[in-house]
C-alpha cells in the first residue's frame, strides 16, 4: 500500500478515541504504542506491506501436584513466523536493491483496508483461507507502490445471518451493531492487564493462558481450524511453582527462561500465575 496511507491510519484511530468509540483503558494499552512518524523511523519509505503467516493453536503443559494442565496459547501471541516472514520480504526487496524496515502500525485496520482480511461481528480479522488462525506482521520499504484501493472495513458475508461469536462470548464484548469491539469487557483484554479480575467475571469463561478462544472457535469460517493445535513447551512441577510464585525471569533456571521465551510468554510473567490459576477454578 502507498505510505500516504498511514496519515489516514491516525487520523482513524485518533477519531475512534473522539468519539467514545475507544475505552481510554484500551487505547492507553494497545493504540498509543503505534508509531505513525514513519519519516522518523524510515525517511526513504514509499510503501507498507501487511502480511498474514498461518499459525495454529499452541498447547502449553503445566504441571502442579502430581497433576498435568495442558493449557491453550492463541495463535497470535508467539512470533515464530515473524522471522520467516521478514527474510522472505527481504530476500525479495534487496535483490531490487530495496529495503525493509520494521513497521508499528494497527495492523488490523491495515489489513482490512488493504482488502487482504475482513472483519467479523467478533473484531476479529479473517483471512481468507486461513480463518483467524494466523498473525498479522507490517513493514516499511522503499520500494515504490502503484495506486491501490483503500477499502471501507467490511464484515464476511458469512457474518450476515450468524449470531454464533456473539453468543459464545460470555462477557457480552461483541455487539450486534458495529465491528468494534467492547474491548473493555473482553477476557483478553482483561487478562492482558495486571489487575485482578473484575467480580463478575466466572471462572469457567477462562480458556486460554492469555487471550481467548470462545469466539474463534464458535465461528464456522474457523472450522476447518478448530482442532489445528500444536504441541508447546512442557514446564515440570519445579519450573511451574517458579512462575506461579512470579520469580524474575533473570532468576529463573536459564531452561525455563528459554520454554518461557520459546512460548513467548516472557512478557506475560506478570499475569499467568493470575491466568493459571484462574483456569484451575
Amino acid at each position: 500500500m502507498p505510505i500516504g496511507h498511514v496519515a489516514e491510519l491516525k487520523s482513524e484511530i485518533e477519531e475512534g478515541v473522539r468519539e467514545g468509540k475507544t475505552d481510554a483503558g484500551v487505547y492507553k494499552r494497545y493504540l498509543s504504542q503505534f508509531q505513525f512518524d514513519v519519516a522518523a523511523r524510515a525517511p526513504t519509505a514509499r510503501s507498507i506491506i501487511i502480511t498474514a503467516a498461518p499459525q495454529p493453536q499452541r498447547r502449553a503443559t503445566f504441571h502442579v501436584n502430581g497433576r498435568t494442565y495442558p493449557v491453550i496459547i492463541p495463535p497470535t501471541y508467539y512470533g515464530d513466523t515473524d522471522k520467516q516472514i521478514r527474510n522472505l520480504l527481504q530476500n525479495v526487496l534487496v535483490f531490487n536493491d530495496y529495503q525493509l524496515y520494521p513497521a508499528a502500525l494497527p495492523s488490523k485496520l491495515l489489513a482490512v483496508r488493504s482488502g487482504l482480511a475482513k472483519y467479523g461481528k467478533n473484531n476479529i480479522t479473517y483471512v481468507e483461507g486461513l480463518g483467524s488462525f494466523y498473525r498479522l506482521r507490517a513493514f516499511l520499504s522503499d520500494m515504490p507502490c502503484g495506486r491501490s484501493e483503500w477499502l471501507e472495513p467490511q464484515a464476511m458475508k458469512a457474518c450476515n445471518r450468524c449470531q454464533a461469536c456473539l453468543k459464545a462470548c460470555p462477557t457480552g464484548a461483541i455487539a450486534q451493531d458495529r465491528f468494534l469491539l467492547h474491548a473493555e469487557r473482553c477476557l483478553t483484554f482483561l487478562n492482558e492487564g495486571n489487575e485482578d479480575f473484575p467480580g463478575w467475571i466466572d471462572p469457567a469463561w477462562h480458556n486460554s493462558l492469555v487471550g481467548c478462544m470462545r469466539c474463534q472457535l464458535a465461528c464456522p469460517v474457523n472450522k476447518p481450524f478448530f482442532t489445528w493445535v500444536e504441541d508447546g513447551e512442557d514446564f515440570d512441577e519445579v519450573e511451574t511453582e517458579l512462575i506461579l510464585n512470579k520469580v524474575p525471569v533473570d532468576r529463573l533456571p536459564s531452561e525455563t527462561a528459554h520454554k518461557l521465551s520459546r512460548s513467548y510468554m516472557t512478557e506475560y510473567l506478570e499475569q499467568l500465575p493470575r491466568n493459571f490459576r484462574a483456569l484451575l477454578r
